[in-house]
């Protein structure tokens, strides 16, 4: 009993000390749109939707960073586990370099052809001009998050998660703060609207990176415990490593590019419904933001478990974390259909893009435990031991199979409104989630690499 009592008691721990950070880091990352939506809220709806096109191009950027920092984090996790530092560090420096090379990609294309980009999404001229401005804007975000997104990775895996969140919480106070003097002309400044809330983005970003890498540099106070080494692998040949990478590509990407599909029939439904999605869209990353911790923290600890061949801890932890999960959203779900009226009111928009907004963050509220039942078990345990080809299957049946035709057929053919349109196209989630569990019960997903 007293060795069961240990054990749970370091497992709660590790949750504190990863889960809460990268919790509360999210959250904070996502009132970065919160404050440029509510403060661009205040200019109409096309430059909400303007914003929110353009974030959609971005956020497909974003998770494919975010998959190579996953893959990251599987390398470190599974070798500090093990007690290589060695192999932990060439894995950090590897991926680094990847983001970057990536990073630089989605910076050309953003500078190059923005115009060419949000004409995928929306037809409607005026808000195609400001969506472009404001997309080669925030692609100067693209590389600082690439070397953020690693670095915070290593810090989780070292359960330091509260550097990103010290840095996250300056970030978005910054962003706030020029927020409020570059979109409406405040300290002698010209209002910019739009333009304002992208050089906020980008310093305030900028600033986000910077913090994280001082902080870095400070847990990491000597050459032994540095992150960077060696970019060549010694315990793994450049194939495994492409087969655990490639996967979590592929798999965010199409999964982004399926998201930005469905911003394009949204699109396609007019600029009232785009609006109204936009809306929703701080408050949903909000509340996934909350609960994303859980997931980071299932990645590290399943992850370390996985690295020292302790599987059977490994599988009981990671039902622990699942509950966690589904009570936490819960809890959640039953806090945003009261308050979802108390949100919507806060923007200068009409009163029927605000009653349509609501009316989607009820769709949201009942979709939300699948959500983040998805996220922990597919994207942070199933994951853990390296086996991203399975989780990659899943969510490709799930949006491509599932997720798209459903959008397609409730939007074209059937022509119902965008709340019954997210709500049907989402029971892809559902789908996913069947599908995790099935494989969750095998156990094969337990590996070290």
């Amino acid at each position: 009993m007293e060795e069961i009592r240990q054990s749970e008691d370091r497992l709660m721990s590790s949750v504190r000390k990863i889960a809460i950070p990268v919790a509360l880091q999210c959250m904070l990352q996502s009132s970065f749109s919160i404050v440029d939506q509510v403060m661009i809220g205040q200019l109409g709806s096309t430059s909400i939707a303007a914003v929110g096109l353009a974030g959609k191009f971005a956020s497909i950027y974003s998770v494919v960073v975010a998959a190579v920092g996953s893959v990251a984090g599987i390398m470190i996790a599974q070798y500090l586990g093990a007690k290589d530092m060695e192999e932990s560090r060439r894995g950090f420096t590897l991926n680094l370099l990847v983001a970057t090379v990536i990073g630089g990609l989605f910076m050309l294309l953003s500078l190059s052809i923005p115009e060419q980009i949000i004409h995928c999404y929306v037809k409607d001229e005026a808000t195609i001009i400001q969506a472009a401005v404001y997309l080669r804007i925030v692609s100067m975000t693209y590389l600082p998050l690439a070397g953020s997104t690693l670095i915070s990775t290593w810090l989780r895996c070292k359960e330091k998660a509260y550097i990103p969140l010290l840095a996250s919480l300056a970030a978005v106070g910054l962003n706030t703060g020029l927020n409020y003097i570059l979109i409406f002309g405040k300290l002698g400044f010209e209002p910019m609207g739009c333009v304002g809330a992208g050089y906020a983005t980008v310093i305030s970003q900028g600033a986000n990176f910077l913090i994280m890498f001082v902080g870095m540099l400070v847990v990491n106070g000597n050459a032994h415990q540095s992150a960077l080494g060696s970019p060549k692998l010694q315990k793994m040949t450049k194939q495994e490593y492409l087969l655990i990478l490639f996967p979590i590509l592929i798999n965010e990407f199409l999964w982004s590019l399926g998201e930005n599909i469905y911003a394009a029939i949204y699109g396609h439904l007019g600029t009232d419904s785009v609006a109204a999605m936009t809306l929703t869209n701080p408050i949903q990353g909000l509340m996934i933001g909350a609960l994303s911790g859980l997931a980071g923290a299932a990645g590290v600890i399943i992850g370390k478990q996985l690295g020292k061949k302790d599987y059977e801890r490994a599988y009981k932890d990671a039902k622990k974390l699942v509950l966690l999960g589904l009570v936490g959203a819960i809890g959640l779900s039953m806090l945003l259909l009261v308050l979802r009226g108390f949100y919507v009111e806060i923007y200068k928009v009409e009163e029927s893009v605000k009653l349509t907004a609501s009316r989607i963050l009820v769709a949201f509220a009942i979709l939300a435990p699948v959500k983040v039942l998805n996220m922990i078990l597919a994207g942070g345990i199933l994951r853990s031991g390296g086996d991203t080809k399975t989780v990659m299957y899943i969510d490709l049946i799930g949006t491509w199979i599932f997720g798209v035709p459903l959008g397609l057929l409730s939007a074209y053919v059937f022509r119902l409104t965008i709340p019954w349109v997210y709500l049907i196209l989402s029971m892809e989630e559902v789908v996913r989630l069947l599908i995790a569990c099935v494989i969750f019960r095998t156990k094969k997903w337990m590996h070290s690499i």
